[in-house]
């Protein structure tokens, strides 16, 4: 099962707004969501939240790529997330997020016994390319005890 196949089956909200995980890797998370009436802002857009969603969606299948393997040890957490809206988004939209530190890093906080932290960056594109979007999602990495 990949990051986002696991993500889409335990988590109701990438469902109900129907995400589209493109790639999924403990590189790079690339998420879709297509545009969808239901979802839409009062400028004809893509509601505020439902961005947020997609781009904590998007961070959220980067660190269960990157991190799967700590599973039996430690729960992903989100934080804490910061978004900032650059322009107006029309039609459909697209999250890619990438690691802020290197995985091994991490792994090696928590095998010496701490709770990591560490942030993944996301942008959110429009069609035609342009950057609508920024957020950053801080995630730790807590302990099963």
């Amino acid at each position: 099962m990949t990051a986002g196949e696991m993500l889409a089956a335990t988590v109701p909200m990438v469902r109900t707004l129907n995400l589209e995980f493109l790639e999924s890797t403990a590189d790079r998370a690339v998420v879709r969501m297509p545009d969808q009436a239901d979802y839409h802002n009062h400028l004809g857009g893509p509601h505020a939240g439902a961005m947020f969603t997609l781009a904590e969606s998007a961070s959220g299948a980067i660190v269960i790529a990157a991190f799967g393997d700590q599973l039996s040890r430690a729960v992903p957490l989100a934080v804490g997330a910061e978004i900032a809206y650059r322009k107006l988004a029309r039609g459909e939209v697209t999250a890619t997020a990438v690691l802020g530190r290197p995985a091994a890093e991490v792994v090696a906080e928590l095998d010496a016994g701490e709770r990591p932290e560490f942030p993944v960056t996301v942008e959110i594109r429009r069609g035609d390319g342009a950057v609508t979007g920024e957020m950053t999602v801080v995630w730790t990495l807590r302990p099963n005890s």
